[in-house]
């Protein structure tokens, strides 16, 4: 196949594709508007943060799959691309862990108000009376929203550090999933409104799909108990940032953030972002999924679905 590699993605990769017989181009800098035009004469293509719009897959009649290098695909036009026969398929599962991983460390970052100590530190300033002051997480119950392979690798770390783990309730999940609740004794509530009645953490872990954008609303956070910490690591849309904002001081909120609205699709670029700004908020660049052992699960899962899809079986394909 002909393949345009249009983010950044591990040498290796790119080359046991070429191994494999397939011709590579690799253009990390291709950016939304220069994409369609890069996909000239290419039948796939595999992207991270790149946007492949309706327009980029419009005018390339050749193009017959989309590799998302990750398992969100709310960047893709996936309507678009099946309207025009073009498969879409991502790597499910495996930055599972990178992104639980970073979760853990933004809610230890908060109880332990690690970031703010650093930057006295780093002014000469010495506080310990100040900071001395910390809940711990033992025995602190983490409501998790979205109970799929993130959540489930959260609710595992928050297992060994002695949390109790709730989650919301709902039908249609598999007997794996089921037993995984059942070993890491999770609990369940009827819905949203229960959850954040019961937990000290909010951690979210969900996709940017109709029914889940804006779900933390302001008549959610009305109703989160004060003190509470949230975490979002999934996508700023499922987030109302301005609702957050409203209330943030008033229920003396803390807040862990990797994901928010409007963020630039750059890799070095300028953000303006009231919520990341704010002082009782501990932001991280999106990176929740970049560590070297997730990029390179992701890559190895990128060869097999582009194999896979070569041999004539769609992998992972995603529909709208």
């Amino acid at each position: 196949m002909r393949i345009l590699v249009a983010d950044r993605f591990p040498s290796g990769a790119i080359e046991r594709l070429r191994g494999n017989g397939h011709e590579v181009a690799y253009e990390a800098d291709v950016t939304e508007d220069t994409l369609g035009a890069a996909l000239a004469d290419r039948q796939a293509v595999v992207v991270r943060s790149t946007r492949v719009t309706a327009a980029a897959i419009e005018v390339n009649p050749g193009l017959d799959l989309i590799v998302r290098a990750g398992a969100g695909t709310n960047t893709i036009d996936v309507a678009a691309a099946q309207a025009h026969s073009v498969a879409v398929c991502n790597t499910p599962g495996k930055n599972s862990v990178a992104v639980a991983e970073l979760t853990m460390g933004l809610i230890l970052a908060i109880d332990r108000n690690i970031a703010d100590q650093v930057a006295e530190l780093r002014l000469g300033q010495w506080n310990k009376k100040r900071w001395s002051r910390a809940t711990g997480l033992k025995g602190r119950t983490i409501g998790i929203i979205g109970f799929g392979d993130i959540g489930a690798e959260v609710a595992k770390r928050a297992d060994a550090f002695g949390m109790k783990v709730v989650t919301v309730d709902r039908s249609g999940r598999s007997e794996a999933a089921l037993e995984r609740m059942v070993q890491l004794d999770v609990d369940t509530v009827p819905n949203l409104e229960s959850l954040v009645a019961v937990a000290d953490i909010l951690t979210l872990h969900v996709p940017s799909v109709p029914v889940t954008v804006g779900m933390i609303s302001r008549y959610l956070l009305e109703r989160v108990r004060p003190g509470t910490v949230i975490i979002n690591t999934s996508r700023g849309e499922v987030v109302d940032e301005e609702a957050l904002l409203a209330v943030i001081d008033e229920k003396d909120l803390r807040i862990g953030l990797d994901v928010y609205l409007n963020e630039p699709g750059a890799g070095d670029s300028t953000i303006d972002s009231a919520l990341a700004r704010h002082p009782r908020v501990y932001g991280t660049h999106h990176i929740g999924a970049s560590t070297e052992q997730a990029q390179q699960a992701v890559a190895d899962e990128v060869v097999d679905v582009v194999e896979s899809f070569a041999a004539g079986h769609v992998r992972n394909q995603v529909l709208p």
